[in-house]
């Protein structure tokens, strides 16, 4: 009874650790467009100070709301896992943390297999954009780090299961000027 009880036990204990080992393999892969900026402290001076973290659950009741209206709108929204945007307005206090923090995210996003489809600098602005895709046919992650010299910071991530064709439609939905630049900047030529 004992030998049976331990094989059982043991049993048990290996499908635990497979069934789990499953789910880590998926939550890592889940997270693949995932973008860890830390946490942001609004300016001393009182300046702008944006945050907003919209998850699956909220962007699911979106998309469902809009299915009938605006079908290819709540096609969209389903692909989408998260959504987080963080405008921090700059001051002589943060100014330079800020520059270093977007240099050490951009640095990051490189080394990790991340791709660059935008930079643009011109009239104290420096905008990076970049993909993390599942090949050609999907977005994993986008990620948006503008710097405005004398203004504010601004860092986007987008995760989920996107087509590139529906990055415009998300920028334009969400109001994000940077992912609609970004749509258009991976569209397909038709």
């Amino acid at each position: 009874m004992s030998i049976m009880r331990s094989k059982l036990t043991a049993g048990l204990m290996a499908c635990v650790i497979v069934a789990g080992g499953a789910e880590c393999a998926w939550a890592a892969k889940a997270a693949d467009g995932k973008v860890e900026f830390g946490q942001f402290t609004p300016p001393q001076s009182g300046g702008d100070f944006v945050e907003v973290n919209i998850g699956n659950t909220l962007i699911s009741m979106a998309a469902k709301l809009v299915e009938k209206q605006e079908p290819e709108v709540s096609k969209m929204l389903a692909s989408i896992e998260s959504v987080q945007v963080n405008v921090i307005g700059l001051d002589d206090g943060n100014r330079e943390s800020l520059y270093g923090r977007a240099k050490e995210i951009r640095g990051t996003l490189q080394k990790s297999g991340w791709e660059k489809i935008v930079t643009a600098q011109q009239k104290g602005q420096d905008v990076n954009i970049y993909l993390k895709t599942n090949g050609e046919d999907s977005v994993r992650g986008l990620t948006v780090v503008v710097m405005e010299q004398k203004k504010q910071a601004v860092f986007i991530n987008v995760v989920g299961n996107i087509r590139p064709e529906q990055l415009s439609m998300l920028g334009e939905r969400l109001h994000l000027e940077s992912v609609k630049k970004a749509g258009k900047a991976v569209e397909k030529p038709q």
